[in-house]
Parts: structure tokens; C-alpha cells; sequence
């Protein structure tokens, strides 16, 4: 490393947002150097053998529509550093009761073939989106206060989710299977569906399964966190692992710092050098609920009543677009709903290198409140046997992942929260720094998923701060 201090720079955490930063960093030429507190590289990216020995499992994320939409990891050359993409045949799968399902397909004409009579209003809100989509989630995935690049197509967009999800789903749906897709969607912002912003989730991630499909990196998602850390390696950067930084003073040596980190971390870090107000603000930054999660090893794949079911790679099990809601409603309500709404990957029916032959994996979590020490086991795999009878039967093994153990695995996650912050209109345009990454420190910068853009696997945290230090310090 240099002993150049003008052209130092430290980035503290290796998840998706910390190894794009240092990327940006490094391409800007600035000898960057990555210290990871864990003893491996990945943040909410790892995958690993959670419950028998050959049965790899995802830990945290899974599915990645947004990373191959960014445009930062579009830069990369990710392909020749072991980066493989796979695509289910269907990105997600509803089931409803009696057997049947709604389906989101990579195909904008089969999806609406499988709305019936509502087909043609869905083809009509997204065909437009679909066909200019590299430009929508460019725009989109930008700090909140921006000049847009295509400004007609964003207006666009805002007026289609002016409502929340609940309002969004009944007035373009009149069937049910299409009302119950739409909230599944929109779910996964870990909003209440009645919320504003709610459908803003629910539109953006439908798209981009008719635009780009919902992907899975083979070999787990850890090959995605490897892939841009050899690529950052073949630049000349550094990567350290095993290595915790408790305060900004250890640091002393670097021009610039970029922390991935969460805002209470930066508190814990940072504190005695923050101002008192820039510290409140930090103290009363709102999580969002958490996850508890489920993985198992299976000895045949999930019995789905449903075809669609069985050739998805992501399913959302709630029911009927009511159900849902009120599942997602008790999180924030610090209840812990009685069917909650479950969202389940299966990738070893696409991805034969996850498992010995013959076996699966499959992946769940729902949402609790923050922090919630609730076992929300049984009711999870009662969502699961809802819709697909006999799946108990199929277990080997299983692996339980409580808001706590999210926290402890990853300390970004605080109680749980899986996605940075409760993603509300206000932080989204305000979280936590302000409109930029910057902190009151000169050179010391947030590019976490608390930070704009924020949460998903998408690195555009990572990139945007880093700009902004690349920016401010010439």
C-alpha cells in the first residue's frame, strides 16, 4: 500500500456496497484497501453449508432482479471473474388455495395470458416500462435528488404508484389472482400494503421479472460477492478480513473512508467525533421490521399442487391480496402474524451444484417485528404445506435464522432488518446522512444500504458514495 496519504482509502465492510465502493475507488486510482470484520467476504451475499455437509444454502439474499439491473455491476466484468447467471423458466409463482397460481414470466404477453381478463390492463401499465427499463432503473436507482435522465419516464412511473400497494392492487386487478400477485410483489418492500411507496416496490420489481427475470448466481450468491472481489483484486486493491474496526482513529492514515455500515455502527465507530445533532439524527433512525428465516435440506424437491409453482424459482405463499396485508400489516404493529406471508427460493431445482445428487435445498423467511423473539417455524412450514401437501415429509434437515442471529451473523442487520432501514418515503429521501453519503468528518462517507439508494443487491450505495468522495476530494 502507498504511503501516500492523498491517495489512500479504506472501506470498511465487504458486502456488496463496501466492494463497489472500493471498486469505484480503485478505478479513480486510489490505493483502497477493504477491512472485513468476518472471516469471509460477502456481508448479506454468503452463502454456506447451513445444515448438512454438500447442501449449500444462501444466508441472507438469494434472488437478485436489481443486480443485474445496476448499472454499476453492468460496468464490470463480472462474467470473467466465475460470475454465472441463471434464469428459472418462471421468476416467481403465487399459489392460491384449491391448486391454481398466478405467475409473473419472463415473457411481459405470457404474463398477461395468465391474468386472464385482466391481461390487458397489465399489458397495457407495462409495456412501456419493460421496453425502456435499463432507463427507468438507472433514473431510479440515483440519490432521490437528481436530474434525471429520461425526467417524462420517471414523471411516468410516479404517477402509476401515486397509491399505496392495497389500492394500486384493487384498482387495476378485478380477479384475484392478479390483486394477490401485485401484493406479493409489493411485499417485498416490508411495508405495510396500505403504506405510500408500497406500490412504487410492487411496480419496480414486477418490471424488472418481465424485463430482466429474477436470477440466481450458480454456485449460491456468494459467487456474486467473489466475483467482484477478484475483480477488485485484479485492479490492485487489497481485501483484509478477520478485521473490526471499533474507531474512526484507526483509520488516521487514509485520505478517505468509506463505511458500510449501519448507522448504529457508525454511532459506535465514529461518536466522539460527530456533532450532537448529526448523533440524534443517527439515534432516531427507524429499522424496519425483521426476518426470520428457514433453510432446509430436502430429499426430493417441494411437492407445489401447482405446474407454475414447480418451474419458479421464487414463490410468495400468502393467499388472497387480503391475507397478505394483514400479515404484513402485523410487523409494524409488533405482532407476529398467524399465516404469515413467506417467500420461498428453490434453487437447486436450476442450480444441481447446491446439493448431492438427487436432493435440494429451499430458503424462507417471513417478516417479524424488529427484533422479535418469536419461533415462527411451525407457521411457516404450515404456509408451505398450505400449498404443497406432504413437504414435511420431504425434510432431511433444517436451519432456523432468528432476527438475532441476522444481527450477530451481519451487525448491518440491526434486529433484523435484512434491508438497511424501513424503507418509508422520508428515509428513502432523507436516510441517514441527509441527500448525500457524507457524514460532518471530511472524508468520511456512508455507503451502506441505510444510504441512498437504498436496500437491495444492486452495489448503487457503494458507487454513488464513493463518486461523492471522489468528487468533494478532487
Amino acid at each position: 500500500m502507498t504511503n501516500n496519504k492523498a491517495h489512500t482509502a479504506f472501506v470498511v465492510g465487504a458486502g456488496p456496497n463496501g466492494l463497489m465502493a472500493a471498486i469505484t475507488l480503485r478505478r479513480a486510482g486510489f490505493e483502497t484497501t477493504i477491512l472485513e470484520a468476518a472471516d469471509s467476504i460477502g456481508g448479506g451475499l454468503r452463502s454456506g453449508q447451513l445444515t448438512l455437509p454438500g447442501f449449500v444454502h444462501d444466508i441472507c439474499s438469494a434472488i437478485h432482479p436489481l443486480a443485474v439491473s445496476s448499472p454499476a455491476f453492468a460496468r464490470l466484468p463480472l462474467a470473467q471473474h466465475g460470475l454465472e447467471w441463471i434464469q428459472p423458466p418462471i421468476p416467481i409463482a403465487h399459489p392460491l388455495d384449491g391448486g391454481t397460481a398466478a405467475a409473473l414470466e419472463r415473457s411481459l404477453d405470457a404474463t398477461a395470458d395468465g391474468l386472464g381478463r385482466d391481461g390487458d390492463r397489465y399489458r397495457r401499465i407495462a409495456a412501456p416500462f419493460v421496453r425502456q427499463w435499463s432507463q427507468l432503473i438507472s433514473d431510479m436507482l440515483q440519490p432521490p435528488i437528481h436530474v434525471p435522465r429520461h425526467p417524462l419516464l420517471l414523471a411516468r412511473f410516479g404517477l402509476r404508484v401515486r397509491r399505496p400497494a392495497y389500492q394500486e392492487a384493487r384498482n387495476v386487478f378485478h380477479e384475484e389472482r392478479g390483486r394477490a400477485l401485485f401484493a406479493g410483489v409489493a411485499a417485498h418492500s416490508a411495508l405495510p400494503l396500505h403504506t405510500l411507496g408500497s406500490a412504487a416496490f410492487g411496480w419496480m420489481l414486477a418490471l424488472s421479472a418481465n424485463a430482466v427475470g429474477w436470477p440466481m448466481p450458480r454456485g449460491g450468491s456468494q459467487m456474486l460477492a467473489d466475483a467482484l472481489a477478484s475483480y477488485f483484486k485484479s485492479l490492485g486493491g487489497r481485501i483484509v478480513t478477520r478485521t473490526r474496526i471499533r474507531s474512526l482513529h484507526e483509520l488516521k492514515d487514509a485520505r478517505v473512508a468509506l463505511l458500510d455500515v449501519s448507522p448504529k455502527q457508525l454511532l459506535a465507530i465514529a461518536g466522539d467525533q460527530l456533532p450532537e445533532r448529526f448523533s440524534r439524527r443517527l439515534e432516531h433512525y427507524r429499522y424496519g421490521p425483521g426476518a426470520f428465516k428457514m433453510d432446509w435440506a430436502l430429499s426430493a424437491p417441494i411437492p407445489w399442487l401447482s405446474a407454475e409453482c414447480r418451474r419458479a424459482g421464487t414463490l410468495h405463499l400468502g393467499g388472497t391480496l387480503e391475507e397478505v396485508a394483514e400479515a404484513e400489516a402485523a410487523a409494524w404493529q409488533n405482532t407476529d402474524a398467524k399465516r404469515p406471508f413467506v417467500l420461498v427460493s428453490q434453487p437447486t431445482l436450476f442450480d444441481t451444484t447446491r446439493a448431492p445428487a438427487g436432493k435440494h435445498t429451499a430458503w424462507a423467511y417471513c417478516h417479524v417485528p424488529n427484533g422479535s423473539t418469536a419461533d415462527m417455524s411451525e407457521r411457516i412450514e404450515a404456509q408451505i404445506e398450505r400449498f404443497a401437501p406432504g413437504f414435511r415429509n420431504n425434510i432431511l434437515a433444517r436451519s432456523v435464522m432468528s432476527p438475532a442471529d441476522f444481527e450477530a451473523h451481519n451487525p448491518n442487520l440491526t434486529g433484523g432488518d435484512i434491508l438497511g432501514g424501513a424503507q418509508t418515503i422520508r428515509q428513502l429521501l432523507f436516510r441517514p446522512t441527509g441527500l448525500q453519503h457524507m457524514t460532518p468528518i471530511r472524508g468520511v462517507y456512508l455507503c451502506s444500504a441505510s444510504t441512498p439508494p437504498g436496500g437491495g443487491v444492486h452495489g448503487m450505495c457503494g458507487y454513488h458514495a464513493a463518486r461523492t468522495a471522489i468528487t468533494e476530494l478532487g
